[in-house]
């Protein structure tokens, strides 16, 4: 899949409206019987609608006529009664129209969430996360009107439309004909209207979920934007892509606006072909005058569901769009999926086997190539290379963040791709190179690490990174919020905290993606020390620039040109005067210059 960016429309699969409303009926299935009580309290409410005339012709021509006051008031108080239990229907129905329009949109966008946590890093790695909130949040909120509409609507329209139509028949055939003659031009007409009008609404969507995207961008990004002064130019891009989104709008909607018009229009001229035909039948004594009459009513009732339903279709082609994006990604299949009936990986010993692994992020590119490599359990290895060299895509492969095109990767003797993928991961300790916190206190974002772990084991794995010294000095000690992403909290102070967060979880395998990197010397020393014991009896990968850090590692291996090009300790590889060599006599010939 192409890259996408805030300003590159996303590629959309326009499904048939059948399969979409199909596919849409499903949701009001747990909640048929709350919907066929919805449809009978508004048949009740319609029954007393209908009554209310009646009534009142019995009261003005019976009893007004003939002075039954007492038959007045019975008709009176029997209208109040009615009248008032048809309010009380209708608050009902309401409420439970609600209740079941909400049910189905939280059971929409929780199924979509839990579908996206699931999904690989190739699927964010493409998409920006404003795009993906505009499917979670607005595309899901847009179906609230047509959920509504559909159990308001289109199930009593169609139904009083269906016995009006019987009706008519019953009448006099012709008569009901000609009153219909106008629908083939109106069907082909609308479907004109829908087909534009559908492109036009994905149009909309694409450009709303650009915007939400652009927003999303700039403000996670607001330090750099003001640093640089770039609010004017952010400004400018903001107004550009508002006037885009306006103009998307106003297009779909004037595009949609001819449907009103077009059944009025409709309307018309099918009352104007019913009094044509019914004169040419009432000169010609084929029916009373009366029946006339009664048909130029009843076209008002055939013709007033249509207008309804139309308004409901309406509502169906302007959403048709964000229930395309919505099934557009629960439709993608994870690509990192435990196999059916995978087995639990037991107690992880640690040893680790790359047997000629292949990769790259795209078909165009290879990051690795046929590397292979045995890590014993307990070691503690290096990863060093230039940037880009495929050091990190080690380490995300063995976590299966991603999986090889060729070979495989082995945990004691096993293939990572055969074993339950979270009986794996739950066993790995990962701190990568972009530390990330939740917008929660110190104390809940360590303990996510072990959920279920104690205040005590909390602090203890502090301690060990020597994390507790600034955490009790903060304002409210480890119950202190760190804001979102721990913007509260300096670069170094977020990774020693990450760090915690990954020592609680007793990791049999442990990764460290260049996570001394915004540590001061002192606190790295610091740090060093306290893990020492904690990584005994763990194989564990450390990523690093810095070789000074690496110097007891029981084995480093020089990554690149997509292969492990050295491997062995600091001074095997210092005698080698390889790769190894050359990076770390420049780094020391830096530091001395430096001095």
């Amino acid at each position: 899949m192409a890259q996408n960016t805030v300003n590159r429309d996303e590629d959309q699969l326009n499904r048939s409206k059948t399969e979409l409303i199909l596919r849409l009926g499903t949701y009001l299935k747990p909640y048929k019987l709350k919907t066929f009580a919805v449809i009978c309290l508004m048949l009740f409410v319609m029954v007393i609608g209908i009554l209310n005339p009646y009534l009142l012709k019995v009261a003005i021509d019976t009893n007004i006529k003939n002075h039954d006051v007492k038959g007045l008031v019975l008709i009176g108080v029997v209208l109040l009664a009615l009248n008032s239990l048809a309010m009380i229907a209708s608050k009902v129905r309401w409420t439970m129209i609600s209740s079941v329009t909400n049910n189905i949109l939280v059971n929409i966008r929780h199924e979509l969430y839990t579908h996206i946590q699931k999904l690989s890093f190739t699927f964010f790695d493409n998409r920006p996360v404003g795009k993906i909130l505009a499917r979670v949040m607005g595309d899901i909120s847009a179906l609230q009107n047509l959920f509504n509409q559909s159990i308001q609507t289109l199930i009593p329209e169609l139904l009083s439309l269906v016995c009006v139509t019987v009706v008519m028949f019953v009448l006099n055939v012709k008569l009901a004909i000609a009153s219909m003659s106008i629908l083939p031009f109106l069907a082909v007409a609308m479907f004109f209207i829908e087909t534009r009008a559908r492109k036009r609404w994905d149009d909309y969507r694409k450009k709303r979920s650009n915007l939400i995207a652009f927003i999303h961008e700039d403000f996670s990004g607001i330090k750099v934007v003001q640093s640089f002064a770039k609010e004017k130019d952010k400004e400018k891009d903001f107004k550009e892509k508002v006037s885009v989104l306006m103009g998307s709008f106003m297009r779909a909607v004037k595009m949609n606006d001819f449907f009103w018009p077009l059944v009025e229009l409709s309307w018309g001229v099918g009352t104007v072909i019913v009094f044509y035909v019914g004169y040419k039948l009432v000169t010609s004594q084929e029916i009373e005058v009366g029946t006339l009459i009664a048909f130029s009513m009843y076209i008002g009732m055939f013709w007033r569901p249509i207008m309804n339903l139309s308004n409901f279709y309406n509502t169906l082609i302007s959403n048709f769009s964000a229930a395309d994006r919505i099934f557009d990604i629960m439709d993608i299949d994870p690509e990192i999926i435990s196999e059916e009936n995978a087995p639990a990986i037991p107690r992880i010993n640690g040893e680790v086997q790359f047997r000629n692994v292949t990769f790259g992020y795209d078909e165009n590119s290879t990051v690795l190539k046929n590397v292979n490599f045995t890590i014993n359990p307990g070691e503690k290895i290096a990863l060093v290379g230039a940037t880009g060299a495929g050091k990190t895509t080690i380490v995300s492969l063995l976590s299966r963040f991603y999986d090889p095109l060729k070979g495989e990767i082995l945990v004691d003797g096993k293939d990572i791709k055969k074993v339950d993928l979270e009986s794996y991961r739950s066993q790995m300790g990962i701190m990568l190179q972009d530390t990330f916190l939740f917008s929660t206190s110190i104390m809940e974002n360590i303990r996510y690490g072990k959920l279920n772990a104690t205040d005590e084991e909390v602090i203890a794995a502090a301690k060990a990174v020597h994390a507790h010294d600034f955490i009790i000095k903060m304002e409210n000690g480890y119950d202190t919020d760190v804001n979102e992403r721990g913007s509260r909290l300096s670069l170094g102070q977020r990774q020693l905290i990450s760090f915690a967060r990954a020592l609680l979880a007793d990791p049999r395998i442990l990764i460290l993606d260049e996570a001394t990197s915004n540590i001061d010397t002192h606190t790295e020393k610091l740090v060093q020390n306290g893990i020492e014991t904690l990584l005994e009896g763990r194989t564990s990968f450390v990523i690093a620039h810095r070789l000074s850090t690496i110097r007891d590692c029981d084995k480093i291996m020089v990554i690149g040109n997509g292969n492990v090009e050295e491997s062995g300790t600091h001074e095997e590889l210092l005698r080698l005067k390889g790769h190894y060599y050359k990076l770390y006599m420049a780094q020391y010939s830096f530091i001395n210059d430096g001095a």
